[in-house]
C-alpha cells in the first residue's frame, strides 16, 4: 500500500516537473527570441506559405499549438491579421507542435546508448542552469540557463513518471484499457480529446502517451486514435479564448478545430481500414519514436492536403460562425479595445498587441486634433460633438490599456521589452493629454461662437500654419510608433522646432495687431489659448518620438 502511494506521489511529482520544465523552457526561449518573434509577423502579409513557416517556427519555440492559436485569435480580434493569413499560421502551428514529441522520444533511447539519453544529463543540466542564474548577471546567459533548466526538468519529470509506472506494466488493467480504446475508435478519440482539454496542451498529453508506450503498454490502434483525439482536444483552448472575441476571432478558432476534425476523420477512417485488413499492425506495441513519426506525418500530410483549400476553410468558418445582426455588429465595433486577456500567456506577443492598441488610441487622438483644428475655422457643432464623444472614448481606452500595461509589466520580459512597456505607458499619457488639449481648443473656439467674435485674416492664416505643423508632427509620432521608424521620429523633432518658432513669431505679431487695434482683445485671448494648446500637443508628440529613439 505504502509503495503504491509512493509511486502515485512520484508520478504526480514527475508530471509537475514535466509541465513546469516545458513552461520554463518555453519562457526562456521566448525571452531569448525577443523582438525577433514579433518581427517575423511582417512575413504573414506576403504569402500563406510564409505564414505556415512562421506558425511552425513560433510553435516550435513556445512548444504549444494551443498557445500559438490563442495568439492568432488575439491578432485577428485586434485586426493585426486576416483570416486568410490566420489559416496559414494555424497549419504551421500544427506542424510545430510535433517538436515536443521528438524531444520526448529522446528519453526512450536504449540502455546501450544511455550516454546519449537526455535523462542521463538532466541533473547536470539543472545544476549548470541554476549556477548560471545565481552567479551570472548577463540577461542573455540567464535566458539560456532557463532553457537548459527547462530541458533538465522536462526529462527528469519523464523519468519520475516512467519509474512510477514501471511496477504496474504487467497489470491487466492497462491492457484492458488500451485494448478497449484500440477496438473502439470513437472512444479512443474521445479519450484523447478529454485528456488534452483538461491538460490544455496536446504536447503534454502526447508526451504522457509516449511515456506509457515506452513502458510497452500501448498498442498501435489505441495510440493512433488517442493521438487524433489529442489534436482535436488542443483546439479547446483557442475556442475558449475566442468566446470573448469578435466574429473573426471565433472564425479563427473554428478554422483550427475544422483542420483537426477533418484530419481525424480522414486518418481515422484510413486507420480503421488498415487495422481491419492487418490485425497484426493494430496489436503491435508501439514505441515512442513511432508515435512521433505518426504525429509528424499526420500534421504534414494534412497541411499538404488542406493547403490549397485554405480559402475554403475560411468560407467554412463563415458558415459555422454566420454574420450577426446589425445591432450586434454595432456593439462589436463599439468595444474599446480588442485585447484577449489570454494573450498575456505569451509575453512577447502581448507587448506587440499592446503596442498596436496604443497606436490605435493615438490615431483616435490624431483624428480629434484634426477635428478640433477644423472647428476653429468652420464652427461646425457636429465637429465639436464628435471631439467630445471621441474624448470620452479615449479616456475609457486609456483606463483599460493602463490596466493591461500594468499587467504586462509583471510578465516575464527581457530588459528591452520592459523598456517598451514603460514607454507605451508614457505614450498613453501623452496621447490622452493631447486629446485633452484638442478638447480645450474646441472650448476656446466655442467662446468665439458664443460671443460672435472673429479672428483677423492674418490671425486665421497664422492659425492655419501652426495647426498644419502640429497635425503633421503628431501624425509622424504615431506612424513612428506603428512602424518603429527612427526616420519618422526625427521628423517629429523638426516639426516641434517649427511649432516653437511659429508660436513665438505669432505671439509677437498678435501683440502688434492688438497695439494697432487690428484685433479684438477678447478674440486675442482665445487665439493665445489655442496656440498654447497646440504647442503642448507638439511637445507630447516629441515625447513619443523620443521613446522610439530610445527603443531603437
Amino acid at each position: 500500500m505504502l509503495e503504491s502511494i509512493t509511486n502515485l506521489f512520484l508520478f504526480i511529482g514527475g508530471l509537475g516537473m514535466f509541465l513546469y520544465g516545458m513552461h520554463v523552457m518555453a519562457d526562456g526561449m521566448q525571452k531569448s527570441a525577443g523582438n525577433r518573434m514579433k518581427d517575423v509577423l511582417g512575413l504573414l502579409t506576403s504569402s500563406r506559405l510564409k505564414a505556415v513557416l512562421v506558425g511552425t517556427g513560433i510553435t516550435a519555440i513556445i512548444q504549444s499549438s494551443s498557445a500559438t492559436t490563442v495568439m492568432v485569435v488575439g491578432f485577428v480580434s485586434a485586426g493585426l491579421m486576416s483570416l486568410s493569413q490566420a489559416i496559414g499560421v494555424i497549419m504551421g502551428a500544427n506542424i510545430g507542435t510535433t517538436v515536443t514529441a521528438w524531444i520526448v522520444s529522446l528519453s526512450q533511447i536504449g540502455d546501450s546508448l544511455k550516454v546519449l539519453n537526455p535523462e542521463f544529463y538532466a541533473p547536470l543540466m539543472i545544476g549548470i542552469g541554476a549556477a548560471v542564474i545565481m552567479f551570472s548577471k548577463s540577461e542573455q546567459r540567464q535566458n539560456a540557463a532557463e532553457i537548459i533548466i527547462g530541458f533538465g526538468l522536462l526529462f527528469q519529470g519523464l523519468k519520475f513518471m516512467s519509474d512510477a509506472i514501471a511496477p504496474y506494466t504487467d497489470s491487466p488493467v492497462f491492457t484492458t484499457v488500451f485494448t478497449t480504446l484500440g477496438h473502439n475508435p470513437l472512444l479512443g478519440i474521445l479519450s484523447g480529446v478529454v485528456v488534452t482539454a483538461l491538460l490544455q496542451s496536446s504536447s503534454v498529453s502526447i508526451g504522457i502517451l509516449q511515456m506509457l508506450a515506452g513502458s510497452g503498454l500501448v498498442m498501435t490502434n489505441a495510440a493512433i486514435f488517442i493521438t487524433l483525439g489529442e489534436n482535436i482536444g488542443t483546439c479547446v483552448t483557442a475556442l475558449l479564448s475566442a468566446l470573448g472575441g469578435n466574429r473573426n476571432a471565433k472564425r479563427a478558432a473554428v478554422m483550427h478545430l475544422s483542420f483537426n476534425v477533418i484530419g481525424a476523420v480522414l486518418f481515422g477512417s484510413i486507420g480503421i481500414l488498415i487495422f481491419m485488413m492487418c490485425p497484426e499492425i493494430a496489436h503491435h506495441r508501439i514505441m515512442p519514436l513511432e508515435i512521433s513519426i505518426f504525429h509528424t506525418a499526420f500534421k504534414i500530410v494534412m497541411t499538404l492536403v488542406l493547403f490549397p483549400f485554405g480559402d475554403a476553410l475560411v468560407r467554412l468558418s463563415a458558415v459555422l460562425v454566420p454574420e450577426k445582426k446589425e445591432a450586434e455588429d454595432r456593439a462589436e465595433e463599439e468595444r474599446i479595445t480588442r485585447i484577449d486577456p489570454r494573450i498575456f500567456e505569451q509575453p512577447v506577443i502581448a507587448v506587440e498587441v499592446l503596442s498596436h492598441e496604443v497606436t490605435a488610441m493615438g490615431k483616435l487622438s490624431l483624428e480629434n486634433i484634426r477635428r478640433a483644428c477644423s472647428f476653429c475655422f468652420t464652427r461646425d457643432r457636429r465637429e465639436m460633438e464628435a471631439v467630445r464623444e471621441t474624448e470620452r472614448r479615449i479616456n475609457q481606452m486609456n483606463k483599460e490599456l493602463s490596466e493591461y500595461l500594468i499587467k504586462a509589466n509583471t510578465l516575464s520580459l527581457n530588459d528591452r521589452q520592459k523598456l517598451v512597456v514603460s514607454n507605451l505607458f508614457s505614450s498613453l499619457t501623452d496621447i490622452e493629454r493631447s486629446s485633452d488639449h484638442a478638447e480645450n481648443i474646441v472650448e476656446e473656439a466655442q467662446i468665439l461662437s458664443d460671443r460672435d467674435l472673429r479672428f483677423s485674416k492674418t490671425g486665421l492664416s497664422d492659425l492655419k500654419e501652426i495647426t498644419d505643423a502640429v497635425i503633421e508632427g503628431f501624425g509622424y509620432a504615431i506612424r513612428a510608433r506603428e512602424e518603429r521608424s527612427v526616420m519618422l521620429a526625427r521628423k517629429v523633432g523638426i516639426c516641434e522646432d517649427l511649432v516653437d518658432s511659429l508660436r513665438d513669431e505669432q505671439k509677437e505679431r498678435h501683440i502688434e495687431r492688438l497695439s494697432k487695434g487690428e484685433c479684438n482683445p477678447a478674440a486675442g485671448i482665445v487665439f493665445i489659448g489655442i496656440i498654447d494648446n497646440l504647442e503642448r500637443i507638439s511637445d507630447h508628440a516629441e515625447n513619443m518620438a523620443e521613446y522610439i529613439m530610445d527603443e531603437m
